[in-house]
């Protein structure tokens, strides 16, 4: 019996993704656990590995390189050997199949009042389909229409069996010429902008982060002197591996972590959830946006193996290599923005871990000292946001506290 293959979901907000390529030809055979095409969703690009063996058959009208799939698409069979192609019948079953499994996974609004489609059977389904005209609509594309007061009840989506999306909203608007009248002030025409499903994403994880937690930041200063000279001796030692500043930082960081667990926890369903280790998040800036790449049990890593993760990881990312695994899981987040010559800013949280770490420039500047003596000394500054709802202020402040000290003799914690 011919196998379906379709588009599956890489993550919980995906609703679909930019087809890679092909990875086996039309006729291969294909083993269990191997990859059979590549996927590129809203964080990575992932190979898509076959569940079960059999010979790949592609239809005709499957996807191509860079072609816009929606989840569950019917893309592809595995058939038995000696099993001929798949018919009509079964290609028309495994889509009706398809899109009912979908419509539960998305859990499309709809207008019409028929029964539920998971309490029926596929044959039914068809049946309820061709009799009953439904509207379906993705909840992203249900609540732009909602935010820009569109009637999309009479519009035909361009999603699988009429879905309406959210390029059909945007193009509803579009052709009715009101996109202007949703600008921030009267008469003034708004240019549209088109918006990557990454950026989607980031904009609502940055919201969920705003709405559900209750963030407070806390700024220091601190002597980088020590840290600036301890990574100009790996410079001049002409070493393999040069750690970067928030190389350095990330391990002093895993270290004070240790110490302070409730940094490291995180906050889900109303309470406070203890990590099985410390697994710092990266931000990493790239050209489809905002990425956190995650160096897992980085207390228990030497300084040049933190690097070494965090070399690799920074190049994955920004190939869009990096799988999901990679960029979830984080327990602490750290953001730098010291290479653009910003001192101080307010990161977000990174839910639902409880704190992130900004890093800002580092500036040589006069300092006076013991005896009001003046010397010139590299200065840091920390901004440390945290969730109140796990933490209070002052073992927040007790943490940066230890972190600001190791980061001023950094050699003693980077030992062992």
């Amino acid at each position: 019996m011919p196998i379906p293959i379709t588009i599956p979901r890489l993550g919980w907000s995906m609703d679909e993704g930019v087809f890679g390529e092909w990875l086996r030809a039309d006729g291969d055979t294909v083993e269990s656990g191997e990859p059979v095409f590549s996927l590129e969703s809203d964080k990575a690009v992932q190979d898509i590995e076959a569940v079960d063996s059999g010979t790949l058959h592609i239809l005709l009208d499957g996807p191509g390189e860079g072609d816009t799939v929606t989840v569950g698409t019917l893309i592809a069979f595995l058939l038995e050997h000696g099993e001929g192609p798949p018919t009509d019948a079964d290609i028309a079953a495994a889509r009706s199949s398809a899109a009912v499994e979908d419509a539960g996974q998305l859990s499309p609004v709809e207008t019409s009042s028929a029964p539920a489609a998971d309490s029926l059977d596929s044959t039914a389904v068809s049946e309820l389909m061709a009799a009953t005209p439904r509207r379906l609509i993705t909840p992203r594309a249900a609540r732009l229409a909602g935010q820009l007061g569109v009637d999309w009840s009479d519009l035909t989506g361009t999603g699988r069996n009429g879905r309406i999306r959210e390029r059909d909203i945007r193009a509803a608007v579009q052709q009715s010429g009101s996109l202007s009248d949703h600008g921030s002030g009267a008469g003034r025409e708004t240019a549209g902008i088109t918006t990557s499903s990454l950026r989607r994403t980031i904009a609502e994880r940055m919201l969920h982060s705003g709405q559900t937690t209750a963030p407070v930041t806390l700024t220091t200063r601190v002597d980088a002197t020590n840290l600036v000279g301890l990574r100009e001796q790996f410079k001049v030692r002409n070493a393999d591996i040069v750690p970067a500043y928030h190389d350095i930082i990330a391990k002093l960081a895993a270290g004070a972590l240790r110490r302070h667990p409730v940094m490291n926890s995180q906050w889900q369903n109303g309470e406070i959830v203890a990590p099985d280790g410390v697994h710092i998040g990266i931000a990493v800036d790239t050209e489809a946006g905002l990425l956190v790449p995650v160096i897992r049990d980085c207390d228990r890593l030497s300084l040049p193996d933190v690097a070494c993760r965090s070399s690799e990881l920074i190049t994955r990312v920004r190939e869009r290599k990096c799988s999901s695994e990679e960029l979830s899981g984080g327990t602490f987040s750290i953001t730098n923005l010291g290479a653009f010559g910003i001192d101080t800013f307010t990161p977000i949280i990174n839910t639902p871990q409880t704190a992130v770490l900004g890093i800002g420039a580092i500036r040589r500047e006069p300092v006076v000292l013991g005896d009001d003596c003046i010397e010139p000394r590299d200065q840091l500054t920390l901004s440390l946001t945290f969730d109140h709802q796990v933490v209070d202020g002052a073992p927040a402040a007790r943490f940066l506290q230890d972190l600001a000290s190791s980061l001023e003799s950094p050699a003693p914690h980077l030992i062992g």
